[in-house]
C-alpha cells in the first residue's frame, strides 16, 4: 500500500511538472523562429478572437471598475465575505483611481473608433497610434490571451512539487551565495518562475511570523521578485522579437543573479537591520547544509500528494485569470496611456534619462538618445520601457531595453505598491534607489551579452 501511494505521488509530481516545464520553459521551432509552446497558443487564441478582443477587453475593464466602485462605495456582503472577490474588487484608493482611468481610457478609444465620439484634439492625445491606441491594440491582446494560457496551466510549473524539490536542492546554495536562509530558496524560484507578487507575499507572510529578518526579508523582496515567464513573454513580443525569448530570459537571469550578489551589499540593502519582525534578534541558525537528491524528491512528493489536479488547474487556474484579466489589465491600461502621454507629449522621460546617454554611448549602444527616455520610465511600470521602444529599429537597442526593464524588478505597478503595502520595511525613496542601483548593474553586463548576439 506504501508503494503504491509513493508510486501515485512520483506520478503526480512528474507528469503535471514536465508538462508545466514544456509549456513554460522548452524551446519549440515555429514558423522559422524559436518560441514556447505558450506563446504558440497566445499567438494562435489572438488570431482566433481578433476581432472580438476589443469589445472582451472594453467588458473586462468594465467589471473591473464597476466591481471595484461598488466594493468601495458600498460593501455588498457577497463581496466581503468572499476572500477571492473581496482581495479582488478591493485595491487601494490609488489602484482603484488607475483601474477606472484605464475603464475611461478604453472607453474613449472604442467610441472614437465607431465614430461616436468626436476625436478632439483632447482626446485624440489619448486615442493617438503613440499612447492610448497602442496599448489598446498592440499590448492588451497580448496580456489577455498569455494570462489566459499562463493562469490555467503555471500551477502545473508550481503547486505539484517542482518549486520543493529544486528549492531544496538549493539550501546550500543560498546562505553562502546570498546570505540567505535555505528556505528563502523556495520564495525565489516562486518568484523567478511564478511571478513576482507570489514572492512577495510569500516572504512578507514568513517576516511576519518570524522567519526572516528586516534584511532578509527586504533583500528576497527587492531582489528575487523578479518578473514571471508570462511576463517576459510579453516584454520580448512587445519589442517584436518573441524568437529570441530564451536567450533574452538567460541573459535577464545572468544579470540578476549578479544584481542579487551584489546589491544586498550596497545601501539602502546593507543598511537593513538582522533583527525580527517583533524587534527581536533571530535565534542561532539551525539549518540543513546537506540535503541530498532523496530528500529534495520526498519534499516534492509530500507537495505533490496533496494536490488536487482539478482544484489547481480548473477552479484555481480560473481564478489566476480572473485575476489577472480584472487585476491588470486595467492598471496596464491606465498607468501605460499615462506614461506614453508624457513620453510623447511632455520632456519628462527625456529629461530623466539624459544621464544615461553617456553611458550608453559609451557601452555602443545603438540610438542611445530613445533608449535613454525609456530607462527610468521601467519604475513607473515593467511594460513601458518596451512600449515606449517600438519606434526604435535598431534590434540589439530593443533587446537591451527589454532585458534591462525585466532586470530592474522594481515597478510601482505591481511588485513596488505590493512591497510598500506588505509589512515589509522598505520605503519609497529606498525602492527608488534600488531601482537605480539595479540599472546600473544589469545594463553593462546586458549590453555586452547583446554585443557578442548581434
Amino acid at each position: 500500500m506504501y508503494l503504491i501511494r509513493k508510486q501515485h505521488a512520483l506520478l503526480k509530481f512528474i507528469i503535471p511538472s514536465l508538462i508545466g516545464i514544456f509549456l513554460f520553459m522548452v524551446p519549440f521551432p515555429k514558423d522559422g523562429s524559436i518560441t514556447i509552446p505558450v506563446a504558440i497558443l497566445s499567438k494562435d487564441l489572438q488570431n482566433l478572437l481578433s476581432n472580438y478582443i476589443p469589445s472582451i477587453l472594453f467588458i473586462l475593464v468594465l467589471i473591473s471598475a464597476v466591481g471595484t466602485l461598488v466594493t468601495k462605495l458600498f460593501k455588498p456582503k457577497f463581496i466581503v465575505n468572499n476572500h477571492f472577490l473581496y482581495s479582488l474588487f478591493n485595491p487601494s484608493w490609488l489602484w482603484t483611481v488607475i483601474r477606472l482611468l484605464g475603464f475611461i481610457f478604453v472607453s474613449i478609444i472604442l467610441l472614437t473608433s465607431n465614430n461616436i465620439l468626436p476625436n478632439i484634439p483632447v482626446v485624440e492625445i489619448i486615442t493617438s497610434s503613440d499612447t492610448g491606441s497602442m496599448v489598446m491594440n498592440d499590448l492588451l491582446p497580448v496580456l489577455f490571451a498569455i494570462f489566459l494560457f499562463a493562469g490555467l496551466f503555471l500551477p502545473l510549473l508550481l503547486n505539484f512539487g517542482l518549486l520543493e524539490f529544486i528549492g531544496a536542492l538549493l539550501v546550500k546554495v543560498m546562505r553562502p551565495v546570498f546570505n540567505l536562509p535555505g528556505r528563502s530558496a523556495i520564495d525565489c524560484i516562486a518568484s523567478w518562475l511564478g511571478d513576482g507578487t507570489i514572492g512577495v507575499l510569500l516572504t512578507s507572510k514568513q517576516y511576519e511570523d518570524g522567519f526572516y529578518t528586516q534584511r532578509e526579508a527586504t533583500v528576497i523582496g527587492t531582489t528575487f521578485s523578479l518578473v514571471s515567464i508570462t511576463f517576459s513573454l510579453v516584454v520580448i513580443n512587445t519589442v517584436g522579437l518573441g524568437d529570441m525569448f530564451i536567450t533574452f530570459y538567460l541573459t535577464v537571469t545572468f544579470a540578476s543573479l549578479v544584481a542579487a550578489i551584489i546589491l544586498p551589499k550596497l545601501p539602502p540593502l546593507s543598511n537593513k537591520k538582522d533583527i525580527l519582525f517583533d524587534g527581536s534578534k533571530p535565534k542561532a541558525a539551525d539549518e540543513i547544509h546537506h540535503i541530498n537528491f532523496n530528500q529534495s524528491l520526498n519534499a516534492a512528493l509530500e507537495t505533490a500528494e496533496k494536490q488536487n489536479l482539478f482544484q489547481c488547474i480548473v477552479v484555481d487556474g480560473i481564478k489566476n485569470v480572473i485575476d489577472m484579466w480584472l487585476g491588470v489589465i486595467p492598471v496596464v491600461m491606465g498607468i501605460g496611456t499615462i506614461a506614453l502621454i508624457l513620453a510623447t507629449y511632455t520632456p519628462l522621460f527625456r529629461v530623466l534619462g539624459l544621464p544615461f546617454v553617456p553611458i550608453l554611448n559609451l557601452l555602443g549602444v545603438p540610438e542611445a538618445v530613445a533608449a535613454s527616455q525609456t530607462l527610468i520610465a521601467g519604475f513607473a511600470d515593467m511594460l513601458l520601457p518596451s512600449i515606449m521602444a517600438a519606434n526604435i529599429e535598431s534590434d540589439m537597442t530593443r533587446f537591451i531595453i527589454a532585458s534591462v526593464s525585466v532586470s530592474q524588478l522594481i515597478y510601482l505597478s505591481e511588485v513596488g505598491a505590493l512591497l510598500l503595502g506588505s509589512k515589509i520595511p522598505v520605503k519609497l525613496s529606498e525602492l527608488f534607489m534600488i531601482f537605480l542601483e539595479r540599472t546600473l548593474v544589469t545594463l553593462p553586463i546586458i549590453a555586452v551579452i547583446a554585443h557578442l548576439l548581434f
